[in-house]
């Protein structure tokens, strides 16, 4: 769980890329796996770098599991386009 933070109920992480099509590629593969899991981030690409929030809004938008699940996920997708 390198480089994610917890606070205001919600699970946070910004990574980052070489350039915007990297960032967008990215989030793109990923998507489909998502999907799969149907447990959705809050997330926004600037450039470079995709800004991740995950909460679990049925619990009332708290951490739970779930997002601990999907930050894994998040972070071997990560690891795996490098």
């Amino acid at each position: 769980m390198e480089g994610w933070q917890e606070s205001n109920n919600k699970l946070t992480k910004t990574f980052t890329f070489d350039n915007f099509l990297d960032a967008t590629r990215w989030m793109f593969d990923v998507s489909e796996s998502i999907e799969d899991i149907n447990h959705h981030p809050v997330w926004t690409n600037v450039y470079n770098r995709v800004e991740v929030e995950l909460s679990t809004h049925d619990a009332g938008n708290i951490v739970t599991e779930k997002d601990f699940a999907l930050a894994k996920l998040l972070d071997q997708a990560f690891e795996n386009f490098r």
